[in-house]
C-alpha cells in the first residue's frame, strides 16, 4: 500500500487508524471539508471507521456528519496509509484511508461535526487545495 506524507518515527508507537474518505463529485465540481480545529485543514469527507462498522457505513456516517450530505457510493477507489500525530485523540495513528468515489444524493442539513464547513470547489481546483497529498493523488486521478 502506498505511503504518503511524513516518514515513520521509529521510535512512535502507532495505533491503527482505518478511515473511508469519498471524493464527491458532481457537475465538475468536488464536495470538501474545511476543518478548523488545531490548524485549518482542507480535507476530503469521511474519517474513521468505529468497532462493528464496515467502511461503507463509516463513509456514509462520516459524509453525513461532516457535510450534512446523503452520498451514494460509486465504486472503490483504492487506498493509501499515512503516519501522523492526532492531537485530537491524543496518539500516533497508522492512517489507512479508503478512498471510494461517491454522487451527492441530498443535502440533508448542515454539519454536525464541530469546526467543519463545507466547501463546493472545481475539481481541479481541489486538488491544489487539500491538505494531504494522498487526497490530492486520488482526487486527481477520479477526475
Amino acid at each position: 500500500m502506498r505511503r504518503y506524507g511524513e516518514s515513520v518515527h521509529l521510535d512512535v508507537q502507532y495505533r491503527p487508524r482505518p478511515g473511508a474518505y469519498g471524493v464527491i463529485l458532481h457537475r465538475g465540481k468536488v464536495l470538501l471539508t474545511r476543518e478548523e480545529l488545531n490548524e485549518t485543514e482542507i480535507q476530503l469527507p469521511g474519517g474513521g471507521i468505529d468497532a462493528g462498522e464496515t467502511a461503507v457505513q463509516a463513509l456514509y456516517r462520516e459524509c453525513l456528519e461532516e457535510t450534512g450530505w446523503k452520498v451514494q457510493i460509486t465504486r472503490r477507489l483504492g487506498a493509501y496509509q499515512r503516519f501522523t500525530h492526532m492531537p485530537e485523540y491524543g496518539f500516533w495513528a497508522q492512517k489507512i484511508c479508503h478512498i471510494y468515489l461517491c454522487r451527492p444524493v441530498l443535502k440533508l442539513h448542515e454539519p454536525l461535526e464541530p469546526f467543519h464547513t463545507v466547501v463546493w470547489k472545481d475539481a481541479y481546483d481541489g486538488v491544489e487545495l487539500l491538505t494531504n497529498e494522498g487526497d490530492r493523488d486520488f482526487l486527481a486521478a477520479a477526475i
